[in-house]
């Protein structure tokens, strides 16, 4: 039976990265392995698994990849000398350790972003990242800040100058990984590679380790680290702060921190986006009335002419006047509500002047209540 195209077997494109061709692979792995596929239809899976392990370790060497793009099939055939590979193969080394964080996956092993190999044969791993909330007023947000954090560290430990071992003494080469930092396990024709569980990828043991710092070779204490804030952060944002995360493991790189905000409640303002809303309450008599008042802003006082008989619940917009986000052109806008307030604590002769002031009213009728009619019409319909 004529062996399919790699790349369709792939289900990648001819000028697919090696990034894609990767990633298509461990798809593919993952659902047609055997120890997924068990029963009816296994069969089927472990041909469609070898097809696509065969596919990826052809595609993901360069020199075989540019044999196969001229010649096809026949410029990898092993028997024409042209493959080197396969289970036993030179090439098995480098196909393992591409599939290693495949094999974590199905089969629980290996630490997530396992990296490579140190100088000296053990596993190099990326440090952990670390999160700090901070929290900042509106003001802070719209406008930015420089400021200084504190967050934990890692520095060598000075008594045993970072060995880890107690002074006078020394690690020792790992036993059960020879120093490498990681084991092998077989799977039927697999090899699988997993962090050593002993020496946890050190590739070293200490007999006698440190007091100072348990062994470590390092001791945790505090920096401070300078932040800058851009103007027009809003809540839930991180800002990140490469490198000082946790440290790699093995000379590995370190994690990164990133800063999270979040934004106190403000007496005043509710942000929505670039947008800020305000509620200004205003007197029975202003509103009826009418005339000029003031309003807060970010950027001090601004003033709106309330019209005659401005009622509860009336929106004013104030163009420019909210925050400009980190990634606008233009800032948003201030909304402010008007709260009609009802007096209350009356006196006697101010209760007699409202007393009066709505008889006036209901003899004007509905020229000075134009929602109460309709408000009655719906009434006498809803009861009907």
């Amino acid at each position: 039976m004529a062996k399919r195209d790699y790349y369709e077997a792939l289900g990648v494109a001819k000028n697919a990265s090696e990034d894609e061709i990767k990633k298509a692979y461990r798809k593919l792995a993952m659902k047609h392995h055997p120890d997924r596929n068990q029963g009816e239809g296994a069969k089927a899976a472990e041909e469609k698994f070898k097809e696509a392990k065969e596919a990826y370790e052809m595609l993901s060497d360069s020199q075989k990849r540019a044999a196969y793009d001229q010649y096809g099939h026949a410029g990898v055939d092993p028997n024409a000398g042209g493959f080197r590979g396969g289970p036993g193969g030179e090439g098995f080394g480098g196909f393992a350790e591409a599939f290693g964080d495949i094999f974590g996956d199905i089969f629980g092993g290996g630490a997530a972003g396992a990296g490579r190999r140190g100088g000296g044969g053990q596993q190099v791993y990326r440090g952990s990242d670390l999160s700090y909330a901070m929290e900042i007023t509106l003001e802070e947000a719209a406008k930015g800040k420089e400021t200084q954090i504190r967050i934990p560290t890692w520095e060598g430990c000075e008594t045993c100058k970072g060995s880890g071992a107690k002074p006078g003494t020394s690690a020792k080469s790992c036993g059960s990984c020879g120093g490498s930092g990681t084991v092998h396990m077989r799977q039927g024709f697999f090899s699988i590679q997993q962090t050593c569980p002993h020496c946890h990828g050190s590739g070293k043991i200490i007999p006698d380790p440190c007091t100072a710092c348990n062994g470590q070779g390092k001791v945790k204490k505090q920096k401070t680290l300078e932040v800058k804030i851009p103007a027009g952060i809003n809540e839930g944002m991180r800002i990140r702060s490469a490198g000082n995360g946790e440290p790699g493991v093995n000379g590995g790189p370190p994690g990164d921190l990133y800063i999270e905000i979040r934004i106190k409640q403000h007496d005043i303002f509710e942000r929505d986006g670039d947008d800020l809303h305000c509620t200004i309450p205003v007197g029975l008599v202003s509103a009826a009335l009418g005339g000029a008042i003031e309003v807060p802003t970010l950027g001090g006082k601004a003033e709106i002419e309330l019209p005659e008989g401005t009622q509860h619940g009336k929106t004013f917009r104030l163009r420019g006047k909210g925050i400009k986000g980190v990634r606008s052109s233009y800032p948003g806008d201030l909304y402010v509500h008007i709260a009609v307030e009802t007096p209350i604590k009356l006196t006697e002769h101010q209760r007699k002047l409202l007393k009066e002031l709505d008889k006036s009213l209901k003899e004007g009728g509905e020229r000075h209540s134009p929602n109460a009619k309709t408000w009655t019409d719906r009434v006498k319909d809803f009861f009907k």
